[in-house]
């Protein structure tokens, strides 16, 4: 009897796990569940992981835009001091050279003077030549009363900015008829900062320009002139052949386009990509804007050298 009840006990469980409800059948829907319950746990920390990546991402490239600045403004105040530095009068802390070696430092470094072409205004408002040294010149201690004062800041703004507009109206002039007698600047005495101030009057009298070029070169300029407050993103960017792009350009856009080429060409390690980068594309866009008529015509802008010229680029 006893033998025939365990084996009663053996035949229960045989048919206890062929029950739906508490057999295979019901462990495996059990584990089927689990399954998905953790495949869903898993995508939603997957997704999460990516997003944080994208921001950390975005933060990145903005600090490295930063930093870019910074090392702009930097390097614009080490010029600023360098072309300071022989204006300021004897015995200034600041100054390390002596007497001996004066004469050549102040004779290197020389502040900008507007160029002759420019105007008699300009010529008088700009930075008067500075007698370095009466002893190496020859000239006597009388002459060291007649040395012109340090210009402060604002001056030098001023100064700049009336330059700018002279060459620009020159320009205009000389653009406008080109067989006038406008007074042409040699390519040697023009001022880099004037001919870049230039550049940005005359891109904002444009309306719009045409830009073509690969995607990737457009996503780095769209990506280095995004963060500037003149900067618009144009409302579309249609995809032609081979992996070219083309889209729009307002002359707002353009000019903060134009500003942040000229400081990462200045800032930019040589021989490296964003230098290569900004150098090409700021040079075609004077190009473009040095040949513009004032008839209305749009600018078309080509970052191409594959592409074939048409009739007017």
């Amino acid at each position: 009897m006893k033998e025939l009840e365990a084996i009663r006990q053996q035949l229960d469980r045989l048919d206890r796990l062929e029950d739906p409800t508490v057999g295979l059948t019901a462990l495996h829907g059990d584990v089927t569940q689990s399954r998905l319950k953790i495949l869903e746990q898993l995508q939603a920390g997957v997704t999460g992981l990516r997003e944080e990546n994208r921001e950390v991402r975005r933060r990145q490239d903005r600090m490295i835009s930063d930093l870019n600045e910074t090392r702009g403004e930097l390097r614009q105040l080490l010029d600023l001091v360098d072309v300071l530095r022989p204006l300021a009068p004897p015995g200034w802390p600041g100054d390390t050279s002596g007497e001996g070696t004066q004469t050549p430092r102040e004779e290197a470094v020389q502040p900008p003077e507007p160029e002759a072409g420019y105007g008699s205004s300009a010529g008088a408002e700009g930075h008067p030549p500075v007698s370095t040294n009466t002893d190496s010149q020859g000239g006597t201690m009388e002459n060291t009363g007649h040395r012109p004062q340090p210009e402060t800041g604002e001056d030098q703004d001023l100064a700049l900015k009336r330059a700018i507009e002279a060459a620009y109206q020159g320009a205009g002039t000389s653009a406008g008829r080109p067989s006038a007698a406008a007074p042409q600047p040699s390519a040697g005495a023009e001022d880099p900062q004037v001919a870049h101030g230039v550049l940005l009057l005359k891109a904002a009298g444009v309306a719009s320009a045409e830009l073509i070029a690969h995607r990737d070169t457009w996503e780095w300029l769209a990506a280095l002139a995004v963060d500037h407050s003149h900067f618009r993103t144009p409302p579309s960017v249609e995809d032609i052949k081979e992996g070219r792009v083309q889209t729009v350009l307002s002359g707002r856009s353009l000019i903060a386009l134009l500003i942040e080429l000229w400081n990462t060409r200045s800032t930019a390690t040589p021989l490296q990509g964003d230098f290569a980068l900004a150098m090409t594309t700021y040079n075609r866009i004077a190009a473009k804007l040095t040949d513009v008529t004032g008839q209305g015509e749009t600018i078309r802008i080509v970052l191409d050298d594959g592409l074939p010229h048409e009739a007017g680029d």
